[in-house]
Parts: C-alpha cells; sequence; structure tokens
C-alpha cells in the first residue's frame, strides 16, 4: 500500500484568521493540518510504525531529562503552534522553556499556543520531502526556535539548525547535545535500521 504524500491547498484568495484557522482544525480532528508563513494549508497523513516509534522515543528521551532538570514542558506532534513568524506548525517533538511557557495566559496555552518553541525535532518519514521539511526547519528559526534537529533517516543524516548560524550536517551515528537550550541534554543518534 503506497503512503500518500502531505496535501497542499494553496488557498491565496482565501484568508483564514488565527480563529478560522484554529476552527477548521477543531471541526476536522481526523486531519493533521499546519499552514505555512505563505498561508498554504498542509495536510500530513499519518506516519507509519517505524517513524511513529522513532518519534515516540525522542519524546521519551526528552521528556526523561525535562522531569529530572524541571526546566520547562514537553510537546508531542499533535500540538499545533501559533509561530510569531506566520506559520501554524507541529514539530515531532518540541520543548518552551518554563517561565516562557507560563507567560502565556490559561486560553494561549488551550488552543494553538502563540509561541516558537525554544527546541523542536523533525523526523523524515518516506512521505516528507527533504526540501518541505528544510524550509519549515527555516521557519521554526525566523519564529525564534533556538535549536532544531532535523533526522533524515534516507541519507542517515541529521541537521542542526542554530539561531544565527548556518545549519550542521552530521552523518549518523553521532551524539547530540541540546547545548545551553537544553542544558546537559545529550541523544545518541543511531543509524536507521529497517527492522
Amino acid at each position: 500500500m503506497e503512503l500518500s504524500l502531505p496535501l497542499k491547498l494553496n488557498l491565496d484568495h482565501v484568508h483564514l484568521s488565527d480563529e478560522q484557522f484554529y476552527q477548521l482544525c477543531i471541526r476536522n480532528p481526523k486531519l493533521n493540518i499546519e499552514r505555512n508563513t505563505k498561508g498554504v494549508l498542509i495536510v500530513m497523513p499519518p506516519v507509519g510504525g517505524d517513524s511513529g516509534k522513532r518519534e515516540a522515543n525522542y519524546i521519551i528521551d526528552l521528556g526523561i531529562w525535562n522531569r529530572q532538570t524541571n526546566l520547562g514542558e514537553v510537546f508531542s506532534s499533535s500540538t499545533l503552534f501559533r509561530l510569531p513568524g506566520g506559520g501554524d506548525r507541529s514539530p515531532d517533538a518540541a520543548w518552551v522553556e518554563r517561565s516562557r511557557w507560563l507567560a502565556l495566559t490559561p486560553e494561549q496555552r488551550q488552543k494553538f499556543p502563540p509561541i516558537a518553541p525554544d527546541f523542536v525535532i523533525e523526523l523524515r518519514s518516506r512521505t516528507d520531502s527533504l526540501s518541505d521539511l528544510q524550509e519549515k526547519m527555516q521557519e521554526y528559526l525566523d519564529s525564534g526556535v533556538r535549536l532544531g534537529w532535523l533526522f533524515n533517516p534516507q541519507d542517515q543524516q541529521v541537521e542542526i539548525y542554530r539561531q544565527g548560524q548556518d545549519k550542521e550536517v552530521k552523518s549518523l551515528p553521532t551524539p547530540l547535545s541540546g547545548e545551553t537550550v537544553l542544558p546537559e541534554f545529550e541523544l545518541q543518534a543511531d543509524l536507521f535500521t529497517d527492522e
């Protein structure tokens, strides 16, 4: 069975307000809908078992570190962030520093939080275009994300995105550091294997 690619809907003649976009997502809960900075709606297909398992493992590692440090909040790919740069995006995993999260109102925290995470992880699935994900990572940086990791199993690489710096590409396996954004967080990024 062939997996479908993300569906892009360019509605340049329709400009949805933040509330209208929120209602569209709420009224279609079975669809994973994002919106890029140009207003293009992107309907993401569900991921397969291998991608879902890897994504969950990254969230577990990030969550364990966060429970030990209590420095912020960890979010799954079900969380859509209304980015200050204009997009509405759902990273595969995200982390927001605690004081920034608590500065949001309760209503802002309940809906799509109007905040850029401090850290994001994206994991390229078989249906994802690398260039689309690289564009998404740039949207994150433009909105204030301080550190991001884009895992690319197809090329056995990870791309590291940092504020004010060129992206760094590392071959797998490689150790990754949360640097100053996630103090003392380390992840051993192993080779991706078909299991």
